[in-house]
């Protein structure tokens, strides 16, 4: 499980928009600059985003992004895979997509055993757990 530069900036997006008062619509420049993240990239992260419910879009005249539901109720790990995409947790955290269940690498089993800690993890740390912590600390399993 390797994440990417991707997720990186995604859960910094994420997190300013969760520390904004509730309802706000902010555009993707406004959320970039904030957070200094380059816009263009950002906006393919944002449409990951937006199909998997996570914020919603507004055009019109009073357009961009808010989250789409509670902070409290996103968590971390549907954030990542939003993000990275649904077999991110069959994934081995050394060699990715090079290692698995029927090819594994010298290192499979200590992935599996750690596995479910860290999935655990990142289920139960809630996207406003981050923003009330400014992304410093999480929510310890």
């Amino acid at each position: 499980m390797h994440l990417s530069r991707e997720s990186e900036y995604g859960l910094k997006a994420m997190i300013y928009l969760a520390q904004q008062p509730p309802a706000t619509v902010l555009t993707l420049h406004q959320i970039a600059e904030a957070e200094e993240l380059p816009a263009g990239f950002l906006a393919k992260t944002f449409q990951k985003l937006v199909r998997h419910g996570l914020v919603q879009s507004f055009r019109g005249r009073q357009r961009g992004y808010r989250l789409a539901r509670e902070a409290s109720q996103i968590s971390l790990r549907e954030l990542l895979e939003a993000i990275e995409g649904p077999d991110l947790f069959q994934r081995c955290v050394f060699w990715g997509r090079r290692c698995g269940e029927t090819s594994p690498c010298v290192l499979h089993a200590g992935w599996r055993g750690i596995k479910p800690s860290l999935t655990e993890f990142l289920e139960v740390t809630s996207l406003a757990s981050l923003a009330n912590s400014g992304g410093e600390h999480a929510h310890s399993v």
